[in-house]
C-alpha cells in the first residue's frame, strides 16, 4: 500500500506550526512504519527530504488564496500524486485538498480527509462528495464539521510516548500553557485565574489577527501578567517543550467559547494535541469543557474539566492540584496510562490503516 498525505499548511521555516500542521506530520511518521508513505506540503523551498521512513515533499505554490498560509494554489500538485493507492488530505476546503481529491477521482484513487476546521465554502455540498471516508479527530469534530455518518470514522490523534514521558527525578512545579497566543485560546482567563503564589510558563508564538481589537491580544495578556509570576518563552523547540511538560505540576488548556472581545468562537479545540502530550508526560491537565477535550480528559481521574471562561472555577482547580502533590502524581500516572492504552500515534495509525484497508477491499469487491 502506498499512501500520500497532503497537508495544505506549510510548516518549518516558512510556515506555521501548530496542531493543524503537526497532526499530519506525526500521523504520516507513524504510518510510514507500516506502509510506504509520503507527506506533500507547500513552501518557498521545494524539494524532497527523509524523516526516518517518511518522505516529505515540499511543492512550491503559485500563490496563496487571499494570502492565507493554508490556501496554497499549486498547479504542480497532481504530478506528485500519481503512484498513490490512497490519498489522505487535511483541511477539506483548502484549494490543494480539493485539487488532490479531484485528481484522485479522475484516476480512480481512493481518497480520505481529516478536517481540522479550516473555514470556507463546501460548494453547495459538492466538496464532501469527493471523499470516500472522513477520518475525524474526535466525535465532536465529526458532529461540528457535519461529516457524513455512513462515511465517517473517528481516529483521534496521539502523542509519542518516548518523546513525551515522565522523569521521576525531575521536580515538578508551576503551571504550563502551550499554544498560540490568540483570543480563543483563553490565556487571559488563565492569567486572571492564576493563584497569587503560583508561577505560569507560557510557550507559544503570538497570533497575528489583522482585525482590531483582537490583533492587540498579545499586548493585552502581557499587561494582565504584570505583577504576576508569568514567564513568556515564545516559540521553543520540541525538546524544550517536552522538558517543560515533564517539569510542570499541571498543564492548563483554558480555551473559550467567547473571547475577551465578545466574539463567539464557532469551532473550538477539535481535539487538543498539547493535552495528549502533557498526559503522556505524566502531567495532569486542567481544560475547559469545550470541543473534543472532554473525550480525552477524564474529569477527576486524569485532570479536571472546568466551564469555559470561568475564572473562579479554574483558580479553584489549579489551587487544588498545586496544593496536593500526591493527588497530582496519581492523576499524572492515570493520564499516561490513558495515552498508552489508546492515544499514541501508533494507535491512531492503526485506526487509519483499518479505514484504508476497508476502502481498498471495497474497491476490489466492486471490481
Amino acid at each position: 500500500m502506498r499512501v500520500i498525505h497532503v497537508a495544505p499548511t506549510s510548516f518549518g521555516r516558512d510556515g506555521l506550526f501548530g496542531g493543524g500542521e503537526r497532526y499530519p506530520l506525526e500521523l504520516a511518521r507513524a504510518l510510514a512504519r507500516h506502509v510506504e508513505c509520503e507527506l506533500v506540503t507547500f513552501g518557498r523551498e521545494p524539494g524532497v527530504r527523509r524523516d526516518g521512513r517518511l518522505r516529505v515533499r515540499v511543492v512550491r505554490p503559485a500563490t496563496y488564496l487571499r494570502g492565507h498560509p493554508a490556501q496554497a494554489i499549486a498547479p504542480a500538485l497532481p504530478r506528485q500524486l500519481r503512484p498513490a493507492d490512497v490519498i489522505h488530505v487535511h483541511h477539506m476546503r483548502a484549494p490543494a485538498s480539493v485539487l488532490a481529491a479531484l485528481t484522485a477521482r479522475a484516476r480512480g484513487i481512493r481518497t480520505v480527509v481529516t478536517d481540522h476546521g479550516l473555514q470556507g465554502s463546501d460548494w453547495g455540498g459538492l466538496i464532501p462528495r469527493l471523499f470516500d471516508r472522513f477520518l475525524m479527530v474526535s466525535r465532536y469534530s465529526a458532529d461540528e464539521l457535519s461529516a457524513p455518518r455512513n462515511r465517517t470514522r473517528v481516529i483521534y490523534g496521539g502523542a509519542d510516548p518516548e518523546r513525551y514521558r515522565p522523569d521521576p527525578d525531575v521536580h515538578r512545579e508551576g503551571v504550563l500553557f502551550v499554544g498560540r497566543i490568540t483570543p480563543h485560546k483563553g490565556l487571559d482567563v488563565l492569567i486572571r485565574a492564576l493563584p497569587e503564589d503560583a508561577s505560569l510558563t507560557v510557550i507559544g508564538s503570538e497570533g497575528h489577527d489583522p482585525h482590531l481589537p483582537e490583533r492587540d491580544y498579545p499586548a493585552l495578556v502581557r499587561r494582565l501578567a504584570l505583577g504576576r509570576r508569568v514567564e513568556f518563552l515564545g516559540a521553543v523547540d520540541d525538546d524544550e517543550v517536552a522538558r517543560r511538560y515533564r517539569s510542570a505540576a499541571v498543564l492548563v488548556v483554558p480555551s473559550v467559547e467567547r473571547t475577551w472581545y465578545g466574539r463567539d468562537v464557532a469551532v473550538s479545540e477539535l481535539l487538543g494535541l498539547v493535552a495528549l502530550e502533557a498526559m503522556a508526560s505524566g502531567t495532569p491537565v486542567i481544560t475547559s469543557r469545550v470541543g473534543g477535550l472532554p473525550e480525552i480528559v477524564d474529569d477527576g481521574a486524569t485532570g479536571y474539566l472546568v466551564p469555559p471562561g470561568d475564572v473562579a472555577a479554574l483558580r479553584t482547580r489549579i489551587s487544588s492540584v498545586l496544593a496536593d502533590a500526591g493527588t497530582a502524581a496519581a492523576m499524572g500516572a492515570n493520564a499516561r496510562r490513558r495515552v498508552l492504552a489508546d492515544l499514541t500515534w501508533d494507535r491512531c495509525a492503526e485506526r487509519c490503516l483499518a479505514a484504508y484497508e476497508e476502502l481498498l477491499g471495497s474497491r476490489g469487491a466492486s471490481a
